[in-house]
C-alpha cells in the first residue's frame, strides 16, 4: 500500500501555511499557529485520528482570526484530499455520538467526493476563550470544501462553548480514522461507480 501522506503549503498576502498529515500515523503532531485555541483543537483532532500532523502557520491576526482559520482549514482539506488517494479499500462512511459531560455531538461522515457541510452548533456565546466561535463554522466549510467529503455536525445537548467545540473535534477525528481505515480490497473503490 502507498503511504497516504501529502504536504501543502499556502502563501498569500494574509497567511503563510506549511502543513503535512500522514493519515496512517501514530498521532505525532506540532502545530504551531497564532490562535491558540485552534491549536489545541488541532491536537485533539490529531490524538483521536491518529493522523501524523504537522502545521507551521502565521497570518494577519492583528486584523482577526477569520483568515488564518479558513486558510488552516483550506490546507488540512487539501492534504486530507491528497494524502487518502484514490480511496481504494476504505470504509468511506463512519459516524459517532461523543459525549463530554452535559455535551453530547453527532459527527457523520461520508468520504464521498461531493463537498457538502450541514451545521447543526449552536453556540450560546460569542466566543471561548479569545476565539469567534462563529469561525468554527467557517473552519468546518473550508475544510469540507478542500476535502470534498460530506460532513454532518449535530448537537444533541450542551451549553459550555468549549465542550461543544472539542467534543465535535474529537468526534470528527474518530470518525475520519474510521472512513479512511483500510478495511477491503485496495483496487476496490467504495462505490458502485467505481469512482468517488
Amino acid at each position: 500500500m502507498e503511504r497516504r501522506v501529502a504536504t501543502v503549503e499556502r502563501k498569500t498576502s494574509e497567511t503563510e501555511i506549511q502543513l503535512s498529515v500522514n493519515l496512517d500515523g501514530q498521532a505525532n503532531f506540532s502545530i504551531d499557529t497564532p490562535v491558540y485555541f485552534l491549536n489545541h483543537m488541532l491536537e485533539l483532532f490529531s490524538y483521536h485520528s491518529g493522523f501524523d500532523l504537522e502545521i507551521e502557520a502565521s497570518g494577519d491576526t492583528e486584523i482577526d482570526n477569520h483568515h488564518i482559520v479558513e486558510d488552516i482549514a483550506l490546507v488540512l482539506g487539501e492534504a486530507f484530499r491528497k494524502a487518502i488517494g484514490d480511496k481504494g479499500g476504505i470504509n468511506r462512511y463512519a459516524n459517532i455520538h461523543l459525549p463530554m459531560d452535559e455535551t453530547l455531538i453527532l459527527v457523520v461522515v461520508d468520504i464521498s467526493g461531493r463537498p457538502h457541510l450541514s451545521y447543526g452548533l449552536e453556540f450560546q456565546n460569542e466566543r471561548v476563550g479569545q476565539f469567534e466561535t462563529a469561525l468554527f463554522r467557517e473552519f468546518f466549510k473550508s475544510f469540507v470544501n478542500e476535502s470534498k467529503i460530506t460532513l454532518h455536525l449535530r448537537q444533541l445537548s450542551g451549553t459550555d462553548p468549549h465542550h461543544i467545540a472539542e467534543a465535535t473535534f474529537k468526534g470528527l477525528a474518530r470518525s475520519l480514522r474510521e472512513a479512511v481505515r483500510i478495511s477491503g480490497d485496495t483496487a476496490k473503490i467504495p462505490s458502485s461507480k467505481g469512482k468517488l
